[in-house]
């Protein structure tokens, strides 16, 4: 299998079980406060993992990139933790739409922090990011919950992290990745769940236990991904996202998404397209030069 087409795959899986992992904190929520469902999600996700922490303990945390690991569960900690909060305040389908400014939000932030120009195609994917933002969340025409607000400023940190994680990832694997973000996380997140803590039921934990799975699955593969193939590639399967959101909100949670969800999202998918192809195109062109060179 080709590195495209195993990156294809890789996301795919990566979106159901992100999903499927909101569908099950968003559960347990109804339990226990945000604090605890996000402890036990990044304490038992490194609980997966670590029998082979320790027993690859030289591979898996070798890097030269601690620093940006820990900046990484600083910034990712609170995206999580906002994103989470929003779960219980929005259907999970519109949480999953207002989502897919992430990849626009990364274009933007890619010009500062990699020093990458905005070409007329960028600009139009970002006006289109935004219209169909405002279709989505319809500003002056019905009140804007905080859920809209939290999930926003989650998806800007998250667009931070993914930018450090493609820098990281050309010398470190999935696995180190995953395994400092679940370790810096785990431990950030205990010193806050002390002044919040609640006793999870059964039920809760092993709803919070599922999703700690699913969230292991989903980082591994997305992380993998990242690895073979620019992002930008892979943001075309993200729509799959909202199609996913819907059938588990539909048939979960009773939750019936509306035209303006699907309209906008449509139109922010649109934006993200463009930028997607615009910049596989200009990787072939590169590719081709130095080709060119060689010759």
């Amino acid at each position: 299998m080709s590195n495209n087409k195993l990156a294809i795959f890789l996301i795919i899986i990566s979106v159901f079980f992100g999903t499927v992992m909101l569908s099950f904190l968003k559960i347990a929520q109804e339990d226990v406060n945000v604090y605890v469902a996000g402890f036990f999600r990044f304490f038992l996700g490194l609980v997966i993992i670590l029998p082979y922490i320790i027993k690859k303990k030289d591979a898996v945390l070798k890097t030269p990139h601690l620093k940006k690991h820990f900046l990484r569960a600083i910034l990712g900690l609170p995206a999580m933790l906002l994103y989470f909060s929003a779960l219980v305040l929005l259907p999970i389908e519109k949480l999953t739409a207002i989502s897919f400014v992430v990849p626009l939000m990364v274009t933007i932030l890619a010009v500062f922090f990699l020093g990458e120009k905005i070409y007329i195609y960028r600009t139009l994917a970002l006006i289109l990011g935004f219209s169909g933002m405002l279709v989505i969340i319809r500003p002056g025409f019905i009140d804007i919950s905080i859920g809209v607000y939290m999930v926003l400023f989650s998806a800007l940190l998250w667009s931070i992290n993914i930018i450090i994680t493609k820098k990281i990832s050309k010398d470190d694997s999935a696995i180190t990745i995953l395994a400092y973000q679940s370790i810096f996380m785990s431990i950030l997140s205990f010193f806050i769940v002390l002044f919040f803590w609640e006793m999870p039921s059964l039920k809760t934990f092993i709803y919070l236990v599922l999703s700690a799975i699913c969230g292991t699955v989903l980082h591994l593969t997305l992380n993998h991904a990242f690895k073979l193939v620019d992002v930008s590639m892979t943001q075309p399967y993200s729509f799959l996202n909202l199609v996913f959101a819907s059938i588990i909100g539909y048939y979960v949670f009773d939750e019936i998404p509306d035209a303006y969800t699907w309209i906008g999202a449509s139109i922010i998918f649109i934006g993200v397209l463009i930028i997607s192809y615009r910049e596989m195109k200009l990787d072939k062109e590169i590719i081709r030069k130095r080709v060119d060179i060689k010759s």
